[in-house]
């Protein structure tokens, strides 16, 4: 994967939008970001459950590991870009989304 396939799943999002914070591009569903590139082009983060978390760890540890911190604890998850694979990380993104739509945006998108 490359900072641009990330960037294409996290816009397919429905109602996505690409802002910034702390110099790393992001992307934001209602306001809340759901995704994030980091400024080295070889990582990206998503922001799921916990529970997910766990689950995308575990399956597939070489792609997700938690962010370190109090950060990782809450379900981001630093996404290693060169090991991710694409189907994969289209499920997370979409995890993330879901995550982080506004209940408004989960009903007008049918989820």
């Amino acid at each position: 994967m490359t900072p641009e396939d990330f960037r294409r799943l996290a816009l397919r999002m429905p109602e996505a939008v690409e802002g910034s914070h702390m110099e790393n591009i992001d992307f934001r569903v209602g306001g809340k970001i759901f995704a994030s590139l980091w400024d080295d082009d070889e990582h990206g983060m998503v922001r799921l459950t916990p529970e997910l978390q766990e689950a995308y760890v575990t399956a597939h540890p070489d792609a997700f590991a938690p962010v370190k911190g109090a950060w990782g604890l809450q379900g981001c998850t630093r996404v290693c870009l060169a090991e991710a694979d694409e189907a994969v990380l289209a499920g997370a993104m979409r995890a993330a989304w879901r995550h982080r739509a506004p209940k408004s945006h989960l009903r007008a998108h049918g989820e």
